[in-house]
């Protein structure tokens, strides 16, 4: 399926990078989250992306027309520096379609924006590009397909660990828990989608709001409930996921579950 993703937001969270790079340029290890959230689709065979940008889209554009696998990927170099031969490669069967959707967009116009990208696809995916899990994604596209449903979307556990508050009567507090122990669910940005879908939206409206209200009158909307690992969206989290990778303990980097790293074996250049 194809994998719409959504890298033209401002990254106001992440405030620390976003003033000179997009949040799905923030780096986690050698490569950016936007990197880690399109490596976890092709592990599991979703290879066609198509970008929805805005805020600083030449930069994104520049990190994939300069994109360098020598950079985090083990080579051999011989002949005096002038033959290269990379051990594994990234993106070599990667198609990535770059199209701008505006610079203050909201997700539901980025998503018409590009409507014409997926035409002819019963379903496709879409991600917001700025949390990582090791969600089982067949699982996940099975159960939705079995639902009959016109859109899913991912729930999980708030990762952030702030308190929720009950207040009674003259601002007496009743109960004081963390948000994580509450029930409480947070849409996590990973979402899969029938074709129909565009028929739910109009023009201008932001995709989880007026579209998917309208999907809830007719129970057409599923939560797939999540309690794997899934995190980042804030500064505090990407200095988090940047300590996971460096300790080689990412939970997110599914393709080397089988301690084998995916990717085409003796490239070479010249």
């Amino acid at each position: 399926m194809k994998v719409v993703l959504f890298c033209g937001g401002m990254g106001t969270r992440l405030r620390d990078y976003s003033d000179s790079i997009p949040k799905p340029l923030v780096p986690i290890g050698y490569r950016p989250i936007l990197w880690h959230v399109m490596k976890y689709y092709a592990h599991f065979g979703h290879k066609e992306f198509i970008l929805c940008l805005g805020y600083k889209a030449d930069k994104i554009k520049e990190y994939f027309l300069n994109y360098n696998e020598y950079v985090s990927n083990d080579f051999t170099l011989t002949n005096g520096g002038k033959d290269l031969r990379l051990m594994k490669t990234d993106i070599h069967d990667w198609k990535i379609t770059f199209v701008d959707t505006g610079l203050t967009s909201n997700i539901g116009q980025r998503l018409w924006a590009v409507r014409k990208y997926v035409e002819g696809e019963e379903m496709f995916l879409a991600n917001y590009s700025d949390g990582l899990t090791d969600l089982d994604l067949p699982l996940m596209i099975d159960t939705f397909v079995k639902s009959g449903k016109v859109a899913a979307f991912v729930c999980a556990l708030p990762s952030q660990s702030f308190h929720i508050v009950e207040l009674g009567e003259g601002g007496s507090v009743k109960k004081l828990r963390y948000v994580r122990d509450s029930g409480i669910r947070v849409n996590a940005g990973y979402f899969v989608l029938r074709k129909e879908i565009f028929d739910y939206m109009k023009p201008g409206e932001e995709l989880v709001i007026q579209p998917f209200e309208r999907l809830i009158q007719k129970d057409l909307l599923l939560g797939y409930k999540c309690d794997r690992f899934w995190a980042m969206d804030t500064f505090k989290e990407q200095q988090e996921l940047t300590d996971l990778n460096n300790q080689g303990n990412a939970p997110w980097e599914v393709w080397k579950k089988d301690g084998k790293e995916e990717g085409m074996k003796g490239a070479s250049a010249q």
